[in-house]
Parts: C-alpha cells; structure tokens; sequence
C-alpha cells in the first residue's frame, strides 16, 4: 500500500479511478488498484469509452458476435458497455460491501445527446439501471437546466445517481435540491433512503483552464496579474464544499437523515492538471477533506503516490481566502455566470463529440464483421 495514497483515504478522501477500460478487467489491472492503491470507485464517461474501444482489440470478439446477432450500432454501444461496467461493479462489490454502499461504486452514462431532454434521460436512467443490474452502480445525469428534474425523478424510484458536470455554485445549489426533493419522493414512494446514494461532479481543472484563457487575453488592468491564475478551480470548488456544509443541514435534511437518507458527497472531477506550469497533484492535494470523492486518472493518482503531500483539511479554512480570490477575478472583469454557462455547454458538446465518435467507430467494426 502506497503511504501517500494512504494518508489521503485517512483523510477522509474516496479515491477513485477516472478511467475504464476491457483490458483494465480482464488483466487484473483494476482489481490491482483496488488492492494496492487505495482506489475504491470508478467513473467512466463517454471519451472514455471511446478511447476504450478505438484502443482496444479485446472487444473485438463481442463486435463478431453482435454482428453475427444483427445488432444494431446502439444495441451494441449499450451491451458492450454495460458489459464493462457490471463487470467492474463485480470488481468493486467487496468495497461496496464493507462501506455499507459508500464507496466500491461505479458509474455509467446516460447518452450526453438527452442532456437537455428530461424525459429521454429518465427513461435510460431507469433502462441502464436494470440492464446494468448490480446495487454498487450510479447513472451519471449531466446538472443541466433538464437534469435537474430527471435526478429529482430517478431519485425518487429508488435509483444512485452522480450527477456530472457540475461547474458553477448557483448549478451545483440545483442540484443538491434536486436531490434532496428525490428523496423526498422516494420516502412518500416507500423507497428506503440508505441504499439510495449519490455524489455530485464538481469539475475543477476546467474552471481554469477557461479563467486563465480570459485573463491571458487581458492587456491592462488587474487582470494582468499573473497571481490571479491557476487559482478559481480550487477556490470555487471549496466555496462549493462550504455550500454542502450548509445545505445539509437544518430542519428538512435532518428528518431525511432520520429516514436514512445519506447525503450526496461532493466528488471532485477533472483533476488532470492541463497547466504543466501547476503542480500536478494540486486538485487532489489541495482540496483534502472528509466526505469527499476524488476521482483521478491514472496519471494523477501515480503523480499523488509518487509526491503527493497531503496536509490535512485544505478546503474549511480557507473560506475566505476562497471568496476573496473569486472577488478578486470579478474585479478583474472576469464574468463568472458566462464561464460557467460556457463551461456547460462546452461539457456537454464534448461527451456528444466522443459518444459519436465511438457509436461511428462501433458502426464501422460491426460493418466489417459482417463482411
């Protein structure tokens, strides 16, 4: 067991891996990490797979047989993945097992191009949860506009939700309401609220990617102060943590709580650092604090095994410095709404992208089986 990876699950974080893949199953790979790496979780996305199966020749022999079946490109997107994440749910059911369901989780997408179609999206929900068929699975839900309904309603039939691509405080706030009224529905329902869980994607690394990209283009002002970059994604993200604190709390989420009900865990997301001016670890390291998700790609996790410094809570007391600095950057005239109203849409039009790309790959591989 590696001791940074260590100290950072005694400090309360879940570590999990951002990445699946065929080849993480069948070598032993994924059961390996489990082991001896501290992760507990995983989470996969349509780039993901796509990156899966445009590598992977080990889904070659299921393409064979899916065509020989006659199956179509989206019969065959959803048995091939589905395949691969109740696979990886059986490979986590110990972790699921000994953290009475917190962690040993695993998630699946439902296809990025319902994100901002609540119906369609709350009907895959339900059909990946049964298909799927394994209780350690979440159905990721995007925290769109549209999302926030269907989380609400796929809350309320009993179904583990993570909802993704949360960005902004104002979203995530939605979000955390749209949770809190599922459960509200699934207890008048008769649903028990403890095997209903659910963590909510804070992304991170992106918020400065796109900040610091407005601030290089500044000529003047305080915006030219290279001191205000690198800095939003941790800061909003702790505001967000202090958000959490304060949603579940008072009179209403106590008599959930008293039902059963688990509250939904800020999980950190995005936390490959795209500067490589910025430390690598520091969307892990610096946001260290109990109750919380962190899901990594493998480069990350390795970078935090190798020099990672955890140093106890690094999100509770620093508050202030947090708002001062998201001030500092409004100051500065940078427009917090628009970069997270881009930011959405720039999320959802890159899952759409890789989920094409992957269903145009698979079409082309069933085409030629049948040849």
């Amino acid at each position: 067991m590696n001791d940074r990876l260590k100290a950072l699950a005694d400090a309360g974080v879940s570590i999990w891996l951002d990445d699946l893949s065929r080849e993480r199953l069948e070598t032993g790979n994924l059961a390996d990490l489990v082991k001896n790496s501290h992760v507990v979780g995983v989470t996969s996305n349509p780039a993901i797979f796509q990156a899966a199966l445009a590598d992977g020749e080990r889904y070659d022999a299921q393409v064979r047989e899916l065509a020989a079946a006659g199956a179509d490109v989206d019969t065959a997107t959803q048995t091939i993945t589905t395949d691969d994440v109740r696979e990886a749910c059986k490979v986590l059911r110990p972790v699921f097992d000994a953290t009475d369901g917190v962690d040993g989780r695993v998630s699946i997408e439902v296809s990025p191009g319902f994100a901002h179609d609540t119906e369609s999206t709350v009907r895959e929900a339900a059909e990946l949860w049964k298909v799927v068929g394994e209780p350690n699975l979440l159905i990721k839900i995007p925290g769109t506009k549209e999302g926030w309904p269907a989380i609400t309603e796929t809350i309320g039939a009993g179904i583990s939700v993570n909802v993704t691509l949360i960005f902004g405080l104002e979203q995530y706030r939605n979000v955390m309401e749209a949770y809190v009224s599922g459960l509200e529905k699934a207890l008048a329902a008769g649903h028990e609220l403890a095997d209903i869980h659910s963590v909510a994607s804070f992304f991170v690394s992106r918020v400065d990617s796109e900040i610091d990209k407005r601030l290089e283009a500044m000529t003047q002002g305080p915006g030219t102060d290279a001191d205000l970059r690198g800095k939003a994604g941790v800061a909003n993200a702790r505001l967000a943590f202090r958000m959490y604190e304060e949603f579940f709390s008072g009179a209403r989420w106590e008599k959930l709580e008293a039902e059963g009900a688990r509250k939904q865990r800020p999980l950190w997301a995005s936390t490959g650092v795209k500067n490589p001016d910025y430390d690598d670890t520091m969307y892990v390291v610096d946001l260290v604090v109990e109750d919380t998700v962190n899901t990594m790609p493998e480069k990350t996790l390795e970078a935090v095994a190798d020099h990672g410094e955890v140093r106890g809570d690094r999100v509770r007391p620093f508050y202030d410095d947090a708002a001062a600095h998201m001030q500092a950057l409004a100051d500065a005239g940078i427009d917090y709404d628009d970069v997270i109203e881009v930011l959405i849409k720039e999320g959802v039009e890159k899952f759409v992208v890789a989920w094409d790309e992957l269903q145009t790959t698979l079409a082309a591989s069933l085409e030629a089986a049948r040849a």
